[in-house]
């Protein structure tokens, strides 16, 4: 038998990610942005890369394309975001954040930090390399 069939890592992984996005949804309800952790992330990645494409989102954020149409148009409807017609392939929608879903971006970042400082306090930069070796390894394990 080999060690690692009696250890509940999956486990721990999934209720600290759990505790973590409803830490994270606590403190942006708290700040009234009225936005969901799934809605976060694509703001993010939006705002980062302004008129990405819908697929290339999904890819970015290991999304299926239901989910992340279903979240842009949910932010579209919102006023965060917008679908412009791809300038080099009419099949495509290149997505930006509205003037207001930056505004968002803006006030939303620092809470994110501030979760993410505390998730991690008391560990360094070691622990964040051994730690992100470990989790890609077994990500990798399993998607081969």
């Amino acid at each position: 038998m080999n060690s690692s069939d009696q250890k509940a890592y999956f486990f721990k992984i999934d209720t600290t990610i759990k505790k973590i996005r409803y830490a994270l949804q606590k403190a942006l309800d708290e700040a009234n942005l009225d936005i969901t952790v799934d809605q976060w992330v694509l703001i993010d990645h939006i705002f980062r890369n302004p008129g990405i494409s819908q697929n290339d989102l999904g890819e970015m954020t290991v999304k299926d394309n239901p989910t992340v149409t279903r979240i842009i148009d949910l932010l579209v409807k919102k006023g965060l975001s917008e679908r412009k017609m791809s300038e080099s392939d009419r099949r495509r929608f290149d997505v930006f954040l509205t003037e207001t879903g930056k505004e968002v971006y803006h006030k939303a970042h620092p809470i994110v930090v501030h979760v993410r400082r505390k998730s991690w306090s008391g560990l360094n930069d070691e622990d964040y390399f051994i730690f992100t070796r470990i989790l890609d390894t077994i990500y990798k394990n399993i998607t081969t």
